[in-house]
């Protein structure tokens, strides 16, 4: 890439400036941005596809509508990058996605244009409904309401009970309709086969599944000439009633290696060389590829092992057996609830489904995990990649709360592998497991060397004894957090303290054995990376309660807050869950538990109540 000089992006400082440029400069413009996604985004990571193909549409919009005076909702956010250059921030794109920098979202702290903090799918239409009610309401008419949404999101739940309202109510909805024919992977089911009927007829007078929902139909229109978008955007507006405006883009439109791969036209990417879109270096095998080989070879072993992925099905690495066994995996759109309560169904049938999603978005199933697998007994298992920390994504990805969630499901089991080796065997332990559902967390990082086990004990590891010396404190790490844990047990050697490192495995339900090994200890400290509260270590301070075992647990995890993007490492090292940080918290727990003056200190009564206390906030 050559480094860029003054241009025309440059004396675009805010929506204002786009909005008197001369129809003939747009183009120039549009190519422009264009060069500077590509640089910007392969240096930091991002997403890049959906974005270059997002140009022109983006540019339509905000020459019709003046925001934030009229809401623009994007759904999801991560379409939202010229968004953001078109609104001022243009200068803070070298921070993009780093701590303390430009989110990878839509985010209200950074500009009032960022009206919705739009990271999940299908939800922009919601958040239209209620802005149009709220106008109508308040007698601000005048204000449009514009929602964008991609036909992959269209696929989920949520947009059609919106689509159900807006079109029924009357009230001034433009609904953009973004379709490039995909999310992730090209959109599939009866809607995908629906639009392409449209693309076909080319009129925009024909009688289709928008207009007997209530909404006028404007398209198809091409998405890539801005003069022809910002005409059916202002027709549209001028309707004063909902409207559809079925605008086709390309994704990754202008960028040849993206308009090129097949699996996602770079949808998402790393730090990437510009000539190319590919790593310059290898960053290792990732938990996730790790998960993708074996659950192939599950697959081949197993007849009736499916897999179910929600419109994910490179990002979670079931792309592996869907190349082996197409029959046997169905991507269901972005439709968790439905993915879940699917599977019900698979496994009512007598069939093993794994159900492959991101911790994140499984939170928006819990009922359906509740009520239509849990309650029945049904074994399917779920695989949630991205568990924990993740991230550059921010606070809407990091995979932090399904421990405290999920605790609450009866009859749910949920294994942590510590390494890919565990991963390799807890998933086939949570298949073969046919009495209730199961979880197994996965990690968003690099898979690490394997940490070998001194024994197993009750179906849990033991993974460091001292040698000599008390039973001081027992560190009980979930999963990928046990190498962090063992680094703070030679801290706390050093420290004179007789240590004990235990993998439970199976973090939840809490395994009987564990609070009989914690009775031999004088300090128990968990780590996770979920809530601190309601996971793995309240779980097992209330079993040692319930057996009246006195030692004192205390808990490490992350706070009941919503964390910022940044690295994985840094965000765990802030909140005390890298192997200095679990040191000093056990430490100082441990300390506090000393006596001040031990010769004249009665012993501990035996039914002294258990204590769970926790580490300071990140």
């Amino acid at each position: 890439m050559t480094t860029r000089t003054s241009s025309l992006l440059d004396t675009v400082i805010g929506p204002e400036v786009l909005r008197v440029l001369p129809p003939e400069q747009l183009p120039l413009l549009a190519a422009e941005i264009r060069e500077f996604l590509v640089e910007k985004v392969c240096a930091s990571g991002g997403h890049l596809g959906p974005n270059l193909g997002m140009v022109e549409l983006t540019l339509a919009l905000h020459r019709v509508f003046n925001s934030p005076r009229d809401a623009i909702v994007f759904d999801i956010g991560h379409q939202a990058y010229v968004h953001k250059l078109l609104t001022g921030r243009r200068k803070d794109f070298d921070s993009l996605r780093r701590a303390g920098g430009l989110t990878g979202y839509p985010s209200h702290s950074e500009s009032p244009h960022d009206l919705v903090e739009n990271s999940h799918a299908s939800t922009a239409l919601s958040y239209a409904d209620g802005l149009a009610k709220a106008r109508a309401l308040s007698g601000a008419n005048d204000r449009a309401v514009v929602a964008v949404i991609g036909d992959g999101a269209l696929t989920g739940g949520m947009g059609w009970e919106a689509l159900n309202n807006i079109g029924g109510s009357g009230r001034p909805v433009t609904v953009v309709l973004n379709d490039n024919g995909r999310s992730y992977a090209p959109t599939g089911g009866a809607l995908a086969d629906h639009l392409t009927a449209l693309k076909e007829t080319g009129t925009t007078a024909a009688r289709n599944l928008f207009t007997d929902l209530g909404f006028a139909y404007v398209g198809q229109v091409d998405g890539h000439d801005t003069v022809a978008v910002e005409t059916a955007l202002r027709t549209a507006r001028a309707m004063c009633r909902p409207v559809v405006v079925h605008v086709v883009t390309v994704k990754g439109r202008g960028y040849r290696p993206a308009e090129a791969d097949e699996a996602d036209c770079l949808h998402a990417v790393g730090i990437v060389a510009p000539a190319t879109g590919r790593p310059a270096v290898s960053s290792g095998q990732s938990w996730t590829s790790v998960f993708g080989q074996h659950m192939a070879e599950i697959a081949a072993e197993h007849d009736e092992v499916v897999a179910i992925t929600a419109s994910m099905l490179r990002p979670t690495g079931l792309h592996p057996m869907r190349e082996k066994f197409p029959e046997r995996v169905f991507d269901v759109g972005i439709a968790e609830q439905h993915a879940v309560t699917s599977a019900a169904g698979l496994a009512m049938g007598g069939f093993q489904p794994v159900v492959a999603i991101y911790a994140t978005f499984l939170n928006r199933a819990f009922d359906q995990v509740l009520m239509d697998v849990a309650l029945h007994g049904l074994g399917v298992t779920f695989v949630l990649d991205r568990a924990g920390i993740t991230g550059p994504d921010g606070p809407s990805h990091h995979g932090m709360w399904d421990l405290a969630i999920l605790s609450s499901v009866p009859g749910l089991r949920i294994a942590a592998p510590r390494d890919t080796e565990q991963l390799a065997e807890l998933l086939r332990e949570a298949v073969a497991h046919r009495d209730g559902p199961t979880v197994l967390r996965l990690p968003k990082a690099t898979a690490g060397p394997p940490l070998p086990a001194l024994a197993r004990m009750d179906g849990m590891d033991i993974l460091h004894r001292s040698r000599s010396g008390p039973l001081d404190v027992l560190l009980v790490p979930a999963g990928p957090l046990a190498g962090p844990a063992l680094e703070a047990a030679a801290v706390l050697e050093e420290q004179g303290l007789g240590v004990t490192v235990v993998d439970p495995r199976w973090v939840l339900p809490v395994n009987p054995a564990l609070p009989a090994l914690a009775a031999r200890h004088r300090l128990v400290v968990t780590v996770e990376d979920g809530l601190r509260t309601g996971g793995m270590g309240t779980a097992l301070a209330q079993a040692c309660r319930d057996a009246a075992v006195t030692t004192p647990v205390t808990c490490l995890g992350l706070p009941t807050a919503f964390i910022a993007h940044g690295t994985r490492p840094a965000l765990l090292a802030q909140a005390g869950l890298d192997g200095p940080g679990i040191a000093t918290a056990a430490l100082a727990a441990h300390r506090a538990q000393e006596p001040a003056n031990p010769a004249a200190s009665p012993a501990r009564p035996a039914n002294k109540p258990v204590t769970a206390t926790v580490s300071q906030e990140a």
